[in-house]
């Protein structure tokens, strides 16, 4: 959504892939690596906050909106399963 609002090229996400990506790689299941990854998730989160608040003061803010509210949803399904998982963990 990010490379959309700011115009970037197909395929400049920092991870290789598309729409999916092999997390953790092989061999690297540990802490540095669990940290690396929620840092570059943090990181994302600001950015597309940043390019966001930028757009909706555009023109095209409608359209990005619609598009926003969407990532939004798409977190918040995330994050009901993560909530999910640590229920049936207390279990």
């Amino acid at each position: 959504m990010r490379r959309r609002i700011e115009g970037g090229k197909r395929g400049s996400f920092t991870l290789r892939g598309s729409n999916f990506f092999r997390r953790p790689k092989e061999g690297k299941l540990n802490e540095v690596a669990w940290n690396a990854d929620k840092k570059l998730l943090e990181w994302e989160h600001r950015a597309l906050y940043g390019a966001a608040a930028k757009s909706l003061r555009t023109v095209r803010a409608g359209k990005a909106m619609r598009q926003l509210y969407g990532v939004a949803f798409h977190d918040l399904y995330h994050a009901g399963q993560i909530r999910l998982l640590r229920r049936l963990m207390e279990r």
